[in-house]
């Protein structure tokens, strides 16, 4: 168990090693002998005392969670050869006016978007030699909308049942062979606003009005945005408290989601307010794999534990201010003030 945030109300579950087109790594689990996720917390199913190391959840209550960072964008091409993020503000003209507001994938990003496609249709889950999901839920923003389109378009339309929509197994899979098992209904793409980047000062993290990127995105469903222009954007950064909430609050609405298989196209900076949430007191190669940077196009496998708690609670609309913060930030700041630059989100 990686542990849950100080809501009480999740725990993420780390499920194998990430996977990163540029490198892998391997880790030992040696070390990975106590764990602290369960004091507190209410939840009263776990295997013997909590230094056991283990937990037990019901089943009903999981959901596997495949999250994945966009591709490689023009903005982190420009911040790397930069050595800074300077590059990113919008200086003394209306930041939509930039280059690079609302960046979009470069020819290298667009391939590692489809070497993940092929990597996915080999990847065996759920009985099948190949990885099918029930929903991709994905950022607003151009450069995550051109990720999943590239990794699983094209999806199927909004309001096609499962059961007429034309998906098939990938190419050359044993499925493919069958008229039993050739047929697999394609993952609808919803679009939500609560996974898009920490915006604000850096112009790639501004979207386009919707209107315009509906154009783009055919078969993307984008019904369950409120805003067509950005309204959360503007010289001031999201700040740390308002970006880890809202990472929680998109936590207890994919808990709520009834589909048990669902990648989330994302952006670094979301995940890592999201993960830094979780596992302060677990063994340390599991904690550096969950926190450290995503690298581009990188998938990161987690099990959604919903404790119960939190299940029949009103969730509240994605606004630009937010409440004050009841997670711990402290470590979150201090990784932030330790880290290298590596480039924009």
């Amino acid at each position: 168990v990686i542990g849950a945030a100080s809501s009480g109300a999740i725990a993420l579950v780390f499920a194998g090693a990430s996977r990163h087109l540029q490198s892998r790594r391997r880790s030992s689990y040696a070390d990975c002998s106590t764990s602290h996720a369960m004091i507190g917390d209410n939840f009263e199913f776990k295997l013997g005392p909590p230094e056991s190391g283990f937990s037990i959840f019901l089943a009903e209550r999981t959901k596997k969670i495949h999250f994945i960072r966009h591709a490689e964008g023009y903005h982190n091409v420009a911040t790397k050869a930069a050595g800074d993020n300077e590059c990113l503000k919008r200086g003394d003209r209306p930041a939509q006016e930039h280059g690079l507001w609302d960046a979009r994938l470069t020819p290298k990003g667009i391939q590692q978007g489809l070497e993940l496609r092929d990597y996915l249709a080999t990847r065996p889950s759920g009985g099948r030699s190949f990885t099918a999901f029930d929903l991709i839920v994905v950022s607003p923003l151009t450069r995550t909308l051109e990720t999943a389109d590239a990794i699983f378009g094209p999806p199927r339309m909004p309001g096609v049942p499962a059961f007429l929509d034309q998906g098939q197994a990938p190419e050359g899979s044993p499925e493919s062979e069958y008229s039993l098992t050739k047929a697999v209904p394609r993952p609808r793409i919803l679009v939500r606003e609560e996974c898009r980047e920490r915006w604000g000062s850096y112009v790639c993290d501004g979207r386009r009005p919707i209107r315009e990127i509906m154009k783009e995105f055919p078969g993307f469903d984008f019904s369950e945005l409120e805003y067509d222009d950005d309204c959360f954007y503007s010289d001031e950064r999201e700040s740390d408290e308002h970006c880890c909430e809202r990472a929680l609050r998109f936590l207890e609405w994919l808990n709520r989601r009834p589909e048990k298989c669902i990648a989330v196209v994302t952006h670094s900076s979301f995940l890592r307010h999201l993960f830094q949430q979780f596992g302060k007191d677990h063994c340390p190669d599991d904690l550096d794999t969950l926190q450290r940077l995503a690298g581009n196009c990188e998938l990161r496998s987690v099990v959604l534990c919903s404790h119960g708690t939190k299940e029949r609670k009103d969730m509240k609309p994605m606004t630009p201010e937010g409440p004050a913060s009841t997670v711990d930030l402290a470590m979150i700041k201090a990784k932030s003030q330790r880290a290298p630059n590596q480039g924009q989100a």
